[in-house]
């Protein structure tokens, strides 16, 4: 049934009374700032708002499902999720079918903030997410940019508001502490020092803003009335699968958060992902790979996202298991930051799968980030999955859900407490997936970059010795500082010489793993002088040496090529024996 618009005031009016709600098969919010500020823009030019889709769910029902509220103060640093709602008993609530984004906006804009990290700070650092709350410009010049905005609209730190000097700030959510549009000249008299012009044109905009958020009819709606959580489940699919705003996997977790009765899935999803995302040096899982999982260590038939695999059986199924799924998700992460992976160099997070089964399968044990306790297991886990990781034509693309299928059989025929690396290998073989090298394969991995995600993984592949449970960088040996062109012109290296010099300064014959604190204190030292001063006695600069093949270190940048294509022959021949 079509309702007729209501003013944005009452809908954020009925958001804050929670009387207007999100069903669990609603997804995060995933506006960024600027598209808050342009549906702001959008309203205020008049452009059409479109209608929404509400559930209207009785009070006899209403207690039956989980609903959550909208966001207010969006907070990178604690987490963007909504806020459970409890319903009491006897009250009904309108659920938002379609409109979350733009009801969310409205209200972050309105009655909340926005809290994001700003560029150039650590993740972890709480202050770096300042508190933003959106303004106007009320002094706008009137022109419209090239992007068709005319208003200007900004999320803005109040101190910043207040001390711009060209322009007048005034912020949104206040609109909503008017008695009515006639206190807005004095508001606009008595608060600010403008000329004649400037309060025509303050007063102006705030008149429009007034008309948009309290005066206007904007909100129009459907209602769905009906109780029947799969009829709303279908029609949350229809209206949502045919973009591609909302992914299909966005879809089938909408459909396992419905169908959970004991746990909240949607929570348990969230903090899961949260939790291995934090993990080490931090990783960059999102739901996608849980759900995956989740279908993985339950053996249900197929790891695809299809919907017959979220069936109702299936996911009752996921949700008993959910407790040890979690543990082994956990566990599995834990050993793959102590292997010194993060977000920063897993090529292909589907890669921990198998491993993750493992886990699952015997009850994901104690130990295995910490090295020496399930010694052989580790070094198969870490062979194997270095070795798919490694791979130039990539393992874990194409047929991903036949070959993770495939690989689940063969970790559940496996003996308790055993990782089948040599099985595994053989299936994947089958499969066109081979984890032997061949030598053009070798030599394209010594050739790789710097910036190569693989690069970190080789350098632990050939230099095992290396503790990655301590934070190790990958370094330059000469630093790559000294390889400008004006520094190498100023040594007297010819321009074809100088060319060569940068080519082999970036490829793994110039590389090595070193402890964080050690690459700092080198900073931009050459090889032959850090080796001094870091190991004075000549047999541990020696010892040293051996251990990252270094061979016979120059003293300075004419012998570089030398000692890089030597070190490259020595480096393939470690290569060849580990991965041929």
């Amino acid at each position: 049934m079509y309702h007729p618009g209501g003013t944005i005031e009452k809908a954020v009016g009925e958001i804050a009374k929670n009387s207007y709600v999100l069903p669990a098969i609603q997804r995060e919010f995933v506006w960024r700032p600027e598209q808050i500020e342009r549906l702001f823009d959008s309203l205020m030019q008049g452009y059409p708002f479109g209608a929404f889709l509400f559930w209207k769910v009785l009070p006899e029902t209403a207690t039956e499902f989980q609903f959550y509220d909208f966001v207010r103060d969006y907070n990178e640093f604690k987490g963007i999720h909504s806020p459970k709602v409890e319903v009491q008993k006897g009250l009904g609530v309108t659920a938002v079918l379609d409109g979350q984004q733009r009801l969310t906006a409205l209200n972050i804009g309105l009655r909340g903030s926005m809290r994001l990290k700003l560029k150039g700070k650590h993740k972890k650092n709480p202050e770096a997410y300042p508190i933003r709350y959106l303004y106007i410009n009320l002094l706008h010049d009137g022109t419209e940019t090239e992007n068709g905005i005319f208003y200007e609209f900004k999320f803005l730190e109040p101190k910043t508001a207040n001390d711009d000097g060209d322009k007048c700030w005034f912020r949104v959510g206040k609109i909503l502490d008017f008695s009515s549009m006639a206190a807005i000249p004095d508001l606009v008299e008595e608060e600010y020092d403008f000329d004649k012009e400037q309060r025509k044109a303050a007063r102006k905009t705030l008149n429009r803003l007034f008309e948009v958020i309290r005066s206007n009819p904007t909100v129009a709606y459907y209602e769905e009335g009906s109780q029947e959580l799969n009829r709303v489940l279908n029609i949350f699919i229809r209206l949502n699968s045919g973009g591609t705003i909302l992914s299909y996997s966005d879809l089938l977790l909408s459909i396992a958060v419905a169908q959970w009765t004991e746990l909240d899935a949607r929570e348990e999803i969230h903090s899961l992902v949260d939790t291995l995302n934090d993990i080490g040096s931090g990783f960059n899982f999102s739901h996608d790979f849980v759900l995956k999982a989740g279908l993985m260590l339950s053996d249900i038939a197929s790891v695809g996202f299809k919907v017959d695999n979220f069936s109702k059986k299936n996911m009752a199924l996921l949700q008993d298991n959910w407790p040890a799924i979690r543990s082994a998700l956990t566990r599995t992460v834990q050993l793959a930051s102590s292997l010194g992976l993060s977000g920063a160099n897993l090529r292909a997070e589907s890669s921990l799968l198998p491993i993750a089964y493992y886990m699952f399968k015997n009850s994901s044990p104690d130990g295995f980030e910490i090295k020496g306790k399930y010694k052989d297991q580790r070094a198969a886990i870490r062979d194997w999955l270095f070795r798919s990781l490694l791979k130039p034509s990539g393992i874990w693309g194409s047929g991903l859900d036949t070959l993770l299928t495939a690989l689940r059989d063969v970790l559940r025929k496996a003996d308790e407490g055993v990782f089948p690396a040599n099985e595994l290998a053989g299936v994947m073989s089958k499969r066109g997936k081979q984890l032997s090298f061949s030598e053009d394969e070798l030599y394209e991995l010594l050739d790789m970059g710097y910036g190569d995600k693989r690069t970190f993984l080789l350098l632990s592949m050939l230099f095992p010795h290396v503790d990655l449970n301590n934070q190790f960088h990958v370094d330059h040996v000469f630093p790559i500082s000294r390889f400008t062109s004006s520094k190498l012109g100023k040594a007297g290296f010819s321009e074809e010489r100088q060319a060569e010099m940068r080519e082999w300064a970036n490829t793994i014959a110039n590389l090595q793993l070193l402890e964080g604190q050690l690459n700092k204190e080198k900073n931009a030292a050459l090889p032959s002088d850090w080796l001094r001063e870091n190991f004075p006695n000549g047999k541990a600069r020696a010892n040293y040496g051996d251990l990252h093949d270094l061979g016979d270190v120059p003293d300075d940048l004419g012998g570089f090529l030398t000692f890089a294509k030597a070190r490259y022959e020595n480096l393939f021949k470690r290569l060849e024996a580990q991965l041929k």
